[in-house]
């Protein structure tokens, strides 16, 4: 190749990232409770940002959380999100003084928490890093993410019991289809907290033992947002609709839009580019 035709591709490609990363740049809000950033090209890294309180889950700081992954899910340069927090705490709860005077009907005309459940509505795959405490809202909220990555120094649990309440953000439900009844029952009755290396075993997370927590999420989140978009958003869909359907149910779920990813051009590109042993340029359409 020319030098000059290598300084045109060279030109080209380094355009293609400014205007990348320019677009990525205008539309980035920032917020009180929590930093962005974009750690690698597609991936958009949400990091809890309340230290002194060991980020625990006030309203304006959920508030942030799901403002903050609703963009990320609806920019269309993201193709996987991140959501950690602090070394010392993932998050450690719900925020107890906000909530220890609300009355019944206060929490059941609000419908209190009915919010909770902003991860699970994203498109996009969300992976979870943690490291330090994540208990009560603050687990409930990485049990949210569709990957769930902890530090040696996770330390996990569902402490509501100690407080006079239950799990009110999805706590026994998810843990009961992850870790089934018994061990489900245990942590909700008896408050008491798993290390990394337990919550590993009982199949919550995947412990990162060698460098840092976050870095291996980025390097996941990368290689998910490197795929073509709409196979991987059909492949979360699948994957999920498995806790919500029977076997026979999910598996015809599974096959429809198997057949639809057929009408997709990414389909036409990636099966092309394997017979020509080539790399795939995913059009996401």
């Amino acid at each position: 190749m020319s030098f000059v035709a290598l300084s045109c591709s060279t030109f080209r490609h380094a355009s293609r990232n400014a205007r990348f990363f320019s677009t990525t740049l205008r539309v980035q809000r920032e917020y009180a409770n929590v930093l962005v950033s974009r750690p690698s090209p597609g991936v958009a890294l949400i990091t809890l940002n309340r230290p002194k309180a060991l980020n625990a889950l006030n309203a304006a700081h959920f508030q942030d959380i799901s403002d903050a992954m609703k963009e990320a899910d609806e920019d269309a340069s993201v193709g996987a999100i991140i959501l950690t927090g602090s070394e010392r705490a993932f998050a450690a709860g719900a925020d107890i003084k906000e909530m220890k005077d609300k009355s019944f009907a206060e929490a059941y005309t609000a419908n209190f928490l009915a919010d909770w459940e902003v991860i699970t509505k994203l498109k996009k795959p969300v992976i979870a890093a943690v490291s330090g405490y994540a208990l009560g809202g603050g687990l409930e909220l990485a049990l949210q993410a569709d990957i769930l990555l902890a530090a040696p120094s996770a330390q996990l649990g569902q402490p509501e019991v100690n407080l006079g309440v239950i799990p009110g953000g999805g706590g026994t439900q998810r843990l009961a289809h992850l870790i089934g009844k018994s061990r489900a029952m245990e942590l909700v009755l008896t408050g008491r907290m798993i290390g990394a290396d337990e919550a590993e075993r009982w199949g919550i997370v995947r412990v990162v033992r060698e460098g840092s927590v976050v870095d291996e999420a980025v390097k996941v989140a990368s290689d998910i947002a490197s795929k073509g978009r709409i196979a991987v958003n059909a492949g979360k869909e699948a994957v999920n609709a498995a806790f919500e359907m029977s076997l026979a149910e999910g598996l015809r779920f599974e096959k429809r839009l198997f057949h639809a990813l057929f009408s997709t051009k990414d389909q036409k590109e990636g099966m092309a580019a394997f017979a020509e042993k080539r790399r795939a340029e995913w059009t996401h359409s």
